[in-house]
């Protein structure tokens, strides 16, 4: 056994040796819980993207330009941006830029798909075409919004939306059906990656 010296008992000493002791419970739990808090952190991702994979289906059959929802997903959109990015800034001044600039963003993306609903723009249009446009816009804000938050799962969802334009125009509703749900498991398969990756 080693011989204590006087240093090793000074109170700042001991706390030290103590604290570096097994006995200090470990910072993170169990596997099982950090799975849980990355499933937690892209739910709304995966929630947004099966809204608009639902919507994109939904427009293909019943051939409507569903104004309402995707002007309804674009402010989803903007609430799922925020809220995913709240966390990660703790500066007070870092969060009402985030706000700030997310508001600004998604705002812009709405009074866009509201210039392609005007009555003189519509006459141009039919309504399959003002949908896809709509949806082309709502991909392009989310693409845009995951390059300036710096994050994967926006511009996956993007890509997704901008993917099912040419997607509804040039493939029948059955192969369609397919596709999207390929998307929706490679949206969910991206989740468990990032989860790993963090690890």
């Amino acid at each position: 056994m080693a011989r204590l010296r006087n240093e090793d008992l000074k109170p700042a000493n001991v706390m030290g040796s103590i604290m570096s002791e097994d006995n200090v419970p470990a910072e993170t739990g169990p596997g099982h819980s950090g799975k849980a808090n990355s499933w937690r952190r892209h739910l709304p991702y995966l929630l947004v993207l099966a809204l608009a994979l639902a919507g994109v289906a939904y427009a293909n059959m019943s051939q409507k330009s569903l104004a309402g929802y995707w002007e309804l997903l674009a402010l989803i959109s903007g609430i799922v941006c925020i809220f995913t990015e709240w966390g990660k800034t703790e500066d007070k001044q870092a969060r009402v830029k985030l706000v700030w600039t997310q508001a600004v963003h998604w705002i812009a993306v709405l009074v866009a798909m509201n210039i392609m609903l005007l009555s003189g723009v519509q006459q141009l249009l039919p309504a399959p075409a003002t949908s896809l446009v709509l949806l082309m816009l709502l991909a392009l804000g989310s693409f845009l919004a995951g390059l300036n938050l710096a994050s994967l799962e926006l511009c996956f969802l993007g890509l997704v939306l901008a993917l099912a334009v040419p997607a509804v125009s040039w493939v029948k509703q059955s192969i369609l059906f397919v596709i999207l749900a390929g998307a929706f498991v490679v949206g969910i398969g991206m989740t468990f990656w990032s989860s790993r990756k963090e690890k």
